[in-house]
């Protein structure tokens, strides 16, 4: 099993000359940054639709033990009812994901705020998730917003389907740290700019312990579960990003914690 630690995107213009050489050509910021991190969340598939040929360029950029997850695109997750999301769901894995190959990580579905939860509604969402493309297994982490999914319920919904609910470090959504796969997605969303990495040192020691546990199939202490029933695994592989809070520091935090983790 493996900890893959990264940020939310590649491209943000005050990281030149923070993270990247302040002459670095734009063309080789992906580059630059796959080999400083050791995964990346894409933004760009939640704005609009990529095309085969940007995903195969993707993946000709990065080392070949890098891996990409990628947010499931707004016109699905925002709709009123999720449940009607097949033929968007369809377009979206025909859009040329494969092209990745095992660069393809998990496939993060983030709901808005305001989508409460309703079991039926969730239930038969899930069941969308294709569940294999090009031969190659998926993995789904899927994201709540609203305090209403902090329920046994819900948890359960995931856990059957083997969908990672992820754990969110952050001041505007609800943490639910209970396991439900055989990975761990978590989002760090408290980096201060004050703070060179972000995090301190304290809390940055703290999270490398945290995935560590997660790693080896334990469930950490000190994190908010809904159930009693974490179910200790012969090991997961973890997923964590910096995402929010001063982005501006998200690079530094990550490979903070890389190097805390035994580095790249």
């Amino acid at each position: 099993m493996s900890i893959r630690v990264g940020t939310g995107g590649w491209t943000f213009e005050p990281w030149r000359g923070t993270f990247f050489p302040p002459k670095l050509p734009h063309a080789q910021e992906l580059g630059y940054a796959s080999r400083h991190l050791t995964t990346i969340e894409v933004n760009g598939t939640f704005y609009r639709t990529q095309k085969p040929e940007t995903f195969r360029k993707w993946a000709s950029e990065v080392p070949d033990d890098f891996v990409f997850s990628l947010k499931a695109p707004r016109y699905i997750v925002e709709r009123k009812e999720l449940a009607d999301s097949a033929e968007k769901i369809e377009w979206f894995f025909n859009s040329g994901l494969e092209e990745l190959g095992a660069k393809l990580g998990p496939i993060h579905w983030q709901l808005g705020p305001r989508k409460a939860f309703d079991r039926d509604e969730i239930a038969r969402f899930l069941d969308l998730f294709p569940r294999a493309i090009g031969g190659r297994r998926l993995r789904h982490a899927i994201e709540v917003r609203h305090e209403s999914f902090v329920v046994p319920e819900f948890v359960n919904l995931a856990r059957e389907r083997s969908v990672a609910i992820v754990f969110a470090d952050s001041d505007d959504y609800p943490a639910i740290a209970d396991l439900t796969s055989d990975f761990v997605y978590a989002r760090l969303q408290r980096t201060v700019e004050k703070e060179a990495a972000g995090y301190d040192a304290q809390s940055l020691d703290r999270w490398a312990d945290v995935a560590r546990q997660w790693a080896d199939g334990g469930a950490p202490d000190g994190l908010r579960y809904v159930t009693s029933d974490q179910t200790r695994a012969k090991a997961r592989d973890v997923f964590a990003y910096f995402i929010s809070g001063a982005k501006v520091r998200a690079p530094a935090a990550a490979m903070a914690l890389i190097e805390r983790l035994g580095g790249r």
